[in-house]
């Protein structure tokens, strides 16, 4: 008997559905969403009715084509909540309680959890999310910083990256649990991983202003410089955090998020886009080099791989800025993990009884 899961995955400035039965992708559907429009909303959670909308035709485009099957269970993706190890979660009031009052932080994949739990309501299917970006293995030493009172948070693209450093492995006839990786995934924010045999033991955190810039956010700045801008201008928390999330990066230099309209550009001459151009790649290449202490701790250890992931990854140009820069560390991989397909298997593993879910506690 054939297994029905649909996959839901808000992102910053898109919205992705899929459908599978078993392991065929029989819909896929990915909206995107304007940035003004989506930054018209205040909350994060005001945005749920046009990620509804999203969803709802995707359906109606699955029906279309013949009917949609009872689902056995809707995986949306995880958001920001408490710091657990990774895994699959069941989503529970607990879950959606902190999700929708923002305790850990406001960003789209919030809404995964939610809209999970209401297309799973009528077929009474499970309701889960796979591996969060809150999932926490990081090693003690990796979080302190200068200040005794703030410690680093692990907070990554964690499905995306693990799903990345799996295939690679498995490709290079590895056991990711056996191996070490340094992981991009780069889109519109860019989270950098150490992959320690199994284990993600640092991050950059691009939720937390770390890193380098993307297209739409600001990434780590000199801050001094920065605390003296915050002084002059007088923004508030929620316009800076704003700023440094949707306003930076690409966006503040170009006037777009799309690396497509950069390169284009460039390649009528723009030097300004020539510049950022070279800017972004150097930064990223930077922020992936200044994570290999943590993998080349033992002095055989060495990095099977670095590998290159989400929509960036796309770009064969920006590909071959990196691979320049880093190739030194190990092959470089470029891939774009499907992040619907990765969540769709850990639904399947709880349905066929390989894994059991686990229960989200605030």
């Amino acid at each position: 008997m054939s297994l029905h899961v649909l996959t839901v995955n808000p992102g910053s400035t898109s919205t992705k559905v899929a459908l599978f039965r078993d392991a065929e992708a029989v819909m896929e559907l990915e909206v995107r969403h304007d940035k003004t429009e989506v930054e018209s909303y205040p909350h994060i959670m005001d945005q749920l009715p046009l990620r509804r909308d999203t969803v709802r035709s995707a359906l109606h485009e699955a029906a279309a084509r013949g009917g949609i099957p009872r689902l056995d269970a809707v995986v949306g993706r995880g958001g920001l909540l408490r710091p657990v190890p990774g895994g699959v979660y069941s989503v529970n009031e607990a879950m959606l309680n902190d999700l929708c009052q923002a305790r850990f932080g406001e960003h789209a994949s919030n809404l995964g959890a939610v809209l999970a739990r209401e297309y799973s309501l009528r077929d009474n299917a499970l309701a889960l999310v796979v591996d969060p970006v809150v999932t926490d293995e990081m090693r003690v030493v990796a979080r302190i910083t200068g200040l005794p009172s703030v410690q680093r948070r692990s907070v990554f693209h964690a499905l995306s990256q693990r799903g990345a450093a799996r295939r690679v492995a498995a490709d290079l006839g590895l056991v990711y649990e056996e191996s070490r990786f340094l992981v991009a995934h780069m889109g519109g924010g860019i989270s950098i991983g150490a992959h320690d045999r199994g284990r993600v033991v640092d991050v950059i955190n691009a939720l937390d202003g770390e890193g380098p810039f993307s297209p739409e956010r600001v990434g780590s700045l000199p801050l001094i410089t920065a605390l003296g801008l915050v002084l002059r201008e007088k923004h508030s928390v929620q316009e800076l955090q704003r700023l440094a999330l949707t306003s930076g990066g690409l966006w503040a230099h170009m006037g777009t998020n799309d690396l497509r309209h950069v390169l284009e550009r460039k390649d009528e001459g723009d030097e300004q886009a020539a510049l950022v151009f070279e800017a972004l790649a150097y930064n990223i290449a930077k922020h992936i080099a200044s994570l290999a202490p943590a993998l080349l701790y033992e002095s055989e250890a060495r990095i099977q791989a670095v590998v290159l992931t989400g929509g960036l990854s796309r770009s064969n140009r920006l590909v071959e800025a990196l691979r320049e820069r880093l190739e030194y560390l190990g092959p470089v991989v470029a891939l774009e993990t499907d992040e619907m397909r990765v969540m769709a298997e850990g639904a399947w593993r709880v349905l066929r009884h390989e894994e059991q879910p686990l229960e989200y506690t605030s």
